[in-house]
């Protein structure tokens, strides 16, 4: 029962793992390989400078972080086109991006996730970051996508 009652925070955490490690992937051009064994031997479920993390759904961190990679040439101009005019992705704030490319790829990648659950999960990864205004951009661009690749999901009646 506790080890079912912890999965959706496992998930959580594996979000906002994934989120870090897409930004530190960005800042430093620290290579995926890299990057997975970094975060899952110092991070995910470890104390670090005193703070707790979460354990991880291991499995959900390493498909976000492997499928932003392998899909990031979807990803981006789909992006792009959800922000507002003016704003292209590669001008947006590197958090935020990792934000907007991770909830895009779970969108096209993980359809047995509902977007709903998708959207409201990175607006909170959203939120451990960035402030309101950045966060109520991650709910629009996510949702605009979420109408467009699932509109099946938005068109059975739920709001």
């Amino acid at each position: 029962m506790s080890d079912q009652a912890s999965k959706p925070m496992r998930k959580s955490a594996a979000r906002l793992g994934a989120v870090q490690a897409l930004y530190q992937m960005d800042v430093a051009a620290t290579p995926v390989n890299e990057i997975l064994a970094q975060f899952e031997s110092h991070w995910l479920g470890q104390e670090v400078e005193g703070t707790q993390y979460p354990e991880a759904d291991r499995s959900l961190f390493r498909t976000v972080v492997q499928g932003v990679l392998a899909e990031q040439r979807t990803i981006d101009p789909m992006v792009d086109e959800a922000l507002t005019a003016g704003w292209p992705l590669r001008r947006v704030e590197l958090v935020l991006r990792a934000v907007l490319r991770a909830g895009a790829f779970e969108l096209i990648g993980k359809p047995e996730v509902p977007a709903r659950v998708v959207i409201a999960e990175y607006v909170n990864v959203a939120a451990a970051f960035l402030d309101r205004d950045e966060t109520g951009m991650v709910n629009a661009v996510l949702d605009s996508l979420a109408r467009k690749l699932r509109a099946e999901e938005f068109a059975k009646g739920a709001v």
